[in-house]
């Protein structure tokens, strides 16, 4: 088992900075929409449940 790290860093009300292992990425949610930078959106479809694309 290999040490996994992750720090998420809130820029504004609907954006965050994630550093992890594999890089820095940068996420934006707009309503129920979360756009990545590198690809991995998701939008919540209600309180508990996102579907990803």
């Amino acid at each position: 088992m290999g040490l996994r790290i992750q720090k998420r860093v809130k820029v504004s009300k609907n954006a965050h900075v994630n550093v992890s292992n594999s890089g820095v990425s940068t996420s934006v949610k707009i309503g129920r929409l979360t756009l990545n930078s590198r690809g991995r959106n998701s939008i919540r479809l209600f309180k508990g449940l996102s579907l990803k694309f």
